[in-house]
């Protein structure tokens, strides 16, 4: 099913990217991990057993620089999964937020995935049949918020993190109603709370189980879904 294929993973070198990296080479697809650490890059790279590029998603020269690379070597992708993303390390309520900290995190959750995207979207358009994964949060959800039954209704006010991802998943449909026509399937992924560097290893999930939703939208058929956000149980509300 997925082999001959090509994938972009970004923020691959460790936790849920290094995951989805390891499963979707397991489905016989050509992987490419995207880091900015050089060192950690290529050590992940070769335990996968996959391709690397240079890529700080914060740098729209740096997304360039990838796609040429991706384009020198394969004229094509088939894949792009945005996981790179920050939290910032303060979860402060709006009124006391530093805004430096939260240009850091626009900077890599939402700017970052446009960089990229925009950078790949030339060479997923040479693909029969390009997805797009972007790595979300279901504490971004405005429903789950909002609901005094739901567990992230009692979260503690934040204009970081959670804002960041309630943006990705907008910009998500908004990427999925221009792309459309041109058949790239796109949605948004939440992979719950998982035991990674991101969530100070507090989370319940194994990085494998948070990595498979991105690895079921990235090999969705063609009658799968676009613009919608999803976890393991199935649809998100937005």
């Amino acid at each position: 099913m997925s082999e001959n294929k090509i994938a972009l993973i970004t923020g691959a070198n460790k936790g849920i990217g290094y995951e989805t990296a390891a499963q979707l080479a397991a489905l016989g697809m050509t992987v490419v991990i995207g880091a900015r650490d050089t060192q950690r890059r290529e050590e992940a790279a070769k335990a996968l057993r996959v391709q690397s590029v240079a890529l700080d998603v914060t740098d729209p020269a740096s997304a360039q620089s990838a796609a040429e690379q991706v384009e020198e070597r394969f004229g094509r992708l088939d894949v792009l999964v945005n996981n790179a993303g920050i939290t910032g390390g303060s979860y402060d309520p709006p009124s006391k937020i530093d805004l430096d900290i939260v240009r850091q995190v626009f900077e890599t959750n939402y700017f970052g995935v446009i960089a990229v995207t925009n950078a790949m979207l030339p060479l997923l358009l040479r693909s029969p049949a390009p997805r797009i994964v972007n790595m979300s949060s279901t504490v971004g959800s405005l429903a789950s918020m909002t609901d005094a039954e739901s567990p992230l209704a009692a979260m503690p006010a934040s204009a970081t993190y959670p804002v960041s991802k309630t943006a990705l998943n907008a910009l998500t449909v908004q990427y999925a109603k221009e792309f459309a026509k041109d058949g790239i399937l796109i949605n948004a992924a939440c992979p719950g709370y998982c035991d990674t560097d991101l969530t100070n290893h507090a989370g319940f999930r194994t990085a494998a189980q948070g990595a498979a939703i991105a690895v079921k939208l990235a090999t969705l058929g063609a009658d799968g879904p676009t613009g919608e956000f999803f976890d393991d149980n199935g649809r998100v509300a937005w």
